[in-house]
């Protein structure tokens, strides 16, 4: 008997451990997260949850439905975890941040002293995950949120996975989330790329696919937010931002990073007006080499190793079948390559005096504790005066089919 009544408890305090659970049409899940400086109040913020409708962003619908897809807004707050109680005075179900993609900064605050004080947050809280992205808006984050409408994806936390997934394989915005952020500014060593973006087009002069930074795309129709460059933070405060161009760049130079299906342009050495398209394709990591000095600039080697796919050639000029041609296009679309990674390299050397890169990693080595690391500054006294050589080694270009079935009629000057 008295087994009984043991057993009979031991299965009461099991199911105690349900007390407290909630079904999932009980909770609302934030699906983006918009932090802005509150107009007017110091120390303040403006916190924007962008909740998905379940009922209406479900994988299987039995019929119609007339409710809106996602619900946005926004109240002022010290941070974004004490506005969640705050939030529920009116929104019905419990504010939920476990399936959160995106955390939207606007660059007026990115900018700020107070950004670190309101992702002091981000780091202690353990409802937000590390890999959530991170994007910097041109505009503020709350009307950045409002106005992103996909066309073509109703649910949207799809839309955000497909959105970024996609530009980081084509290499026009960098690999970040909130623990890259915190890894590389309390190394206090490199700076930190975030992804930038914008749903206010303002359109500039055309110019070459990856050469804009967002809402500078010539686009027309469509949802309005374009994904473009990134925004570079230097000690944790926004300082410049870069064009896709460039981003792609320093996503070659840094082996953290991974680029899948890059498409580049690059000037027909024949006929300059013409351009060439091609796929770039990099199987092999960049060689990094750092060899420090301590009384003299530290030498640092760079090898970019990259095959190409031509996939155009405007000019009906023949590269595929003319081994002349084709030494002459291979040494032309490295020249071109070398002055682009020295131009961008010497910016980051005048201009930050640090480097996106995470080429820190590499000086390590060179000393015994941390405390020495520390004290010789990788930032400050080493990389700003490095001797870095650029090597650019284009290993193969392959033609495709049609290009080399296709009868070229040779263009002479």
């Amino acid at each position: 008997m008295l087994s009984c009544v043991f057993a009979f408890l031991s299965i009461m305090l099991l199911l105690t451990g349900c007390y407290d659970k909630k079904e999932i049409e009980q909770k609302s899940y934030v699906i983006a997260l918009g932090l802005d400086k509150a107009k007017g109040k110091e120390g303040l913020f403006d916190i924007t949850f962008q909740v998905e409708n379940p009922e209406v962003a479900g994988p299987a619908q039995g019929g119609g439905t007339s409710e809106p897809s996602r619900e946005t807004v926004t109240l002022t707050a010290n941070d974004f975890v004490t506005a969640q109680n705050t939030a529920n005075s009116f929104i019905s179900r419990k504010i939920a941040l476990d399936f959160t993609r995106v955390l939207v900064i606007s660059e007026e605050l990115a900018r700020s002293d107070d950004f670190l004080t309101i992702m002091e947050t981000a780091s202690r809280t353990k409802e937000l995950r590390n890999n959530v992205s991170l994007i910097v808006s041109k505009e503020r984050a709350s009307e950045f949120l409002k106005n992103n409408h996909p066309k073509t994806e109703t649910r949207l936390h799809k839309y955000f996975q497909f959105m970024i997934e996609r530009a980081k394989e084509t290499g026009i915005i960098p690999e970040a989330d909130i623990h890259r952020f915190f890894q590389i500014t309390e190394g206090d060593a490199d700076l930190f790329l975030a992804m930038y973006a914008t749903a206010e087009p303002n359109e500039k002069e055309d110019r070459h696919e990856d050469q804009y930074v967002a809402g500078e795309i010539p686009q027309k129709g469509g949802n309005t937010t374009e994904f473009m460059g990134s925004a570079v933070f230097k000690e944790g405060k926004m300082i410049d931002s870069l064009t896709g161009e460039e981003t792609r760049l320093s996503n070659i130079l840094d082996n953290t990073m991974q680029m899948k299906d890059v498409l580049a342009m690059y000037q027909d050495p024949k006929k300059d007006k013409y351009y060439i398209a091609a796929k770039y394709i990099q199987k092999k990591d960049t060689e990094i080499e750092v060899i420090y000095h301590k009384k003299r600039p530290t030498e640092i080697n760079v090898k970019v190793p990259f095959q190409l796919e031509i996939l155009a050639v405007p000019s009906l000029i023949d590269y595929s079948s003319n081994k002349k041609n084709r030494e002459l296009l291979k040494k032309a679309i490295e020249s071109d390559a070398k002055r682009k990674f020295e131009k961008f390299i010497k910016k980051t050397q005048d201009e930050y005096k640090e480097e996106p890169f995470y080429w820190s990693l590499y000086v390590r080595k060179y000393f015994k504790t941390i405390k020495e690391y520390e004290k010789a500054d990788w930032s400050k006294n080493i990389y700003p005066y490095a001797h870095i050589n650029i090597e650019v080694d284009l290993e193969k270009i392959e033609f495709g089919n049609l290009i080399r079935s296709t009868r070229f009629s040779e263009v002479t000057d």
